[in-house]
């Protein structure tokens, strides 16, 4: 009789990565140093068994044999790779560090040195590793507006608090609307849950710049131009007051809608909208009127609404939404952009070491690490230059904006620069030091989510890979040999710390929450649809925005929705407007390193419409130059009917390497701060297209 294959063993554990979902996983475990393939938990009501491509294949990434193993210095030329490095001890590359902070802070004052990271991974322990060093030591700290800075803003201006209603809840609704965001390639799990309500007949409309595989999806697909949502916002609220879909007991008992609301409205027609987004009037109209024939109108937002000049108040138009037509009354009606509020009481400021600060420093804007780095005095304020950066979890120079002054700024010689990183990055290649990092599967780990209400912990399921440390372990021994080794935040163990911030926040220790798999923090239904009032003091949704209360000193964008002329419009020079997307089997720039996402993804491509390659006598696959003032960068051409004529679409943040001319497409991007508080605008560039003539 032939023998049965043993059973594979399936290890819980939570998705670190910088997106909403913060799936609950299940890993194979092939032995005792070998992760298999990775599963979504079935057991977490939100993931639902489903995971993207690109987790599924983590084993690429983990057990990858390029990743980074062994610490090392520095001894050849930046930026060349492996070959410019040699190999050294944990210690002596710690006391290297150690010693050169110590020196730049005698000489230049601690605010000298830069401690900058984001969201490789998306842990309260080790992502707050880096704080915690900051707060610790006096270090420079940083303004986090690289994401969701005007996002924040937009969606609390309206709303007052960052949260909404549970997407469990889409399968009650009858009209969603994926506004700004692509779930097929950024968050899958949306997706599964949006089938699942189309199975049960609701209508899915997408509001998209471009054709997206979610767009393709879609009963209507709003093919706008960037940077107007608030434009058709604004029309579809004139169309739903005119044709009477709006619920006016609603919005006297829930908001601050006034006859001064109602009449700027009044003039926001869909002829007035359609020039500006260049959608038609039938088209506006349709929306309105399916989105206003129920209230079982579910809108989920996404971040790329925001990322231009006049991204908060595109938001803000956006979430005025619901509130004219009371969706938020019903189940399967309402809105969410993000849950991060409903984790108010977990004592984040323990975790990040806010206690450890003894004065104020200063806060230097990670969106604008070029400028800094490139002496800036607008940006440095009254402190020294940056002499040192100490970089974990991210790739400034392949995901900053204006990148080719990014890149001038890492080229400085007096520049010392620590890298704590998996691959070899191109950030990486620029190190003094580079240590190696382990990834979420090495380590243990606090995840909250945007996307859903859970809170989960993750442990370990192998040991670290190679001689790899995780962001904790790195700043208590450099907190050791810099002198403050005495706090608890530097002694204790990653659990041993998540364990005193969940004690303090009356929640069940780390060990209990990993063991039921995560808890679900859902808000009752009333308070997730604010039937107990919004986040304002006043209770209110607020049609009317404070911008100053959020930082719009000089009151430059429109107190009422509209539609903001903040945008770089194209012009005779620069006849293009530019969209930086994601790409489905990239992260940012991780998994763009893993042979299933690169096979995937092919090549750096301009999507650009037939119209527009006509003109040109492009042809697919030909080389073709964007540029402006910022910069140009080469890359391959696809004609494309998913956009309108003068939009150009490059999809994931590709290696600089990859592209032609060997600089990727951020350069393109400006580093200038998006109102009302600073914030990366990614889909806000006006360019120029030229084919690239053959040599």
């Amino acid at each position: 009789m032939k023998a049965s294959k043993p059973e594979t063993i399936k290890h819980y554990a939570v998705c670190p990565h910088d997106c909403p979902s913060t799936c609950a996983l299940e890993v194979e475990k092939k032995d005792a140093n070998t992760i298999g393939r990775v599963h979504g938990s079935k057991r977490n009501s939100y993931t639902a068994g489903v995971i993207c491509a690109k987790v599924a294949r983590y084993a690429e990434r983990v057990h990858h044999p390029e990743r980074l193993s062994v610490p090392m210095r520095r001894t050849g030329p930046r930026g060349q790779g492996l070959s410019s490095f040699t190999p050294i001890s944990w210690d002596e590359a710690l006391q290297e560090i150690a010693t050169r902070f110590t020196q730049i802070t005698a000489e230049f004052g601690a605010q000298a040195i830069w401690p900058y990271f984001y969201a490789g991974t998306m842990g309260w322990c080790q992502l707050a590793a880096t704080h915690r060093l900051r707060y610790a030591m006096g270090y420079s700290r940083q303004k986090e507006t690289i994401c969701v800075g005007i996002s924040n803003a937009g969606w609390q201006a309206g709303v007052g608090t960052k949260r909404g209603v549970d997407a469990r809840e889409l399968s009650h609704s009858e009209v969603i609307v994926v506004w700004g965001g692509n779930p097929v390639h950024t968050q899958i799990n949306v997706m599964t849950h949006i089938q699942q309500a189309a199975r049960r007949g609701a209508k899915l409309v997408v509001v998209d710049p471009y054709r997206t595989p979610t767009a393709a999806k879609a009963d209507l697909h709003l093919m706008l131009r960037p940077g107007t949502d608030g434009a058709l916002a604004c029309a579809v609220m004139h169309q739903l007051l005119k044709e009477g879909y709006a619920d006016h007991a609603y919005l006297e008992k829930y908001t601050d809608f006034t006859p001064e609301v109602a009449e700027h409205l009044a003039s926001k027609t869909p002829s007035w909208a359609a020039e500006i987004t260049g959608l038609s009037c039938e088209q506006i109209i349709e929306f309105a009127r399916l989105y206003g024939g129920t209230q079982r109108s579910y809108i989920r937002l996404g971040y790329g609404m925001s990322r231009s000049r006049n991204g908060a108040s595109n938001m803000h138009a956006v979430s005025c939404l619901p509130a004219i037509t009371g969706a938020w009354q019903v189940e399967g009606g309402g809105a969410l952009y993000g849950h991060g509020d409903i984790y108010k009481g977990i004592d984040k400021d323990l975790l990040q070491g806010k206690s450890l600060a003894t004065h104020a420093t200063r806060e230097l804007d990670m969106s604008r690490i070029g400028p800094v780095l490139t002496g800036n005095q607008d940006d440095l304020g009254d402190g020294p230059p940056v002499k040192a950066l100490f970089i974990q979890n991210t790739n400034p120079m392949v995901v900053a904006p204006d990148l080719n002054k990014v890149h001038q700024g890492f080229k400085r010689d007096d520049l010392f620069i620590v890298v704590h990183e998996q691959m070899m990055t191109e950030t990486a290649a620029m190190a003094d030091i580079l240590l190696p990092a382990t990834t979420f599967l090495e380590h243990d780990d606090l995840y909250t989510a945007s996307g859903h209400t859970h809170v989960q912990v993750s442990k370990a399921i192998i040991p670290p890979q190679g001689d790899s440390r995780s962001n904790h372990d790195v700043v208590c021994a450099l907190a050791q040999l810099l002198g403050h080794e005495r706090s608890t935040l530097f002694t204790h163990s990653s659990m041993e710390l998540l364990n005193q911030a969940l004690k303090h926040s009356s929640l069940p220790s780390a060990e209990e929450i990993h063991a039921q798999e995560g808890i679900d923090l859902a808000e009752s239904f009333a308070d997730a649809h604010f039937l107990n009032g919004f986040g304002h003091a006043d209770g209110r949704f607020h049609f009317f925005a404070d911008w100053q209360s959020l930082g719009d000193a000089e009151g430059k964008l429109p107190v009422l929705p509209d539609h903001a002329e903040l945008i770089e419009a194209a012009d005779c020079d620069h006849p293009f407007r530019l969209v930086t997307a994601p790409a489905r089997t990239f992260l940012n720039t991780s998994f763009s390193e893993t042979p299933g996402s690169v096979k995937k993804e092919k090549r750096p491509t301009a999507f650009i419409h037939p119209n527009d390659c006509a003109e040109q006598s492009i042809n697919e696959g030909d080389l073709v130059t964007l540029g402006n003032s910022l910069g140009q960068v080469t890359l391959w051409a696809k004609p494309f009917d998913g956009v309108q004529p003068g939009v150009i679409i490059v999809e994931g943040l590709w290696p600089n390497a990859a592209f032609a001319e060997g600089v990727g497409i951020n350069a393109l991007v400006s580093a200038e701060p998006a109102l009302p508080r600073g914030g990366a605008v990614f889909h806000d560039a006006k360019i120029w297209l030229r084919k690239k003539q053959a040599l």
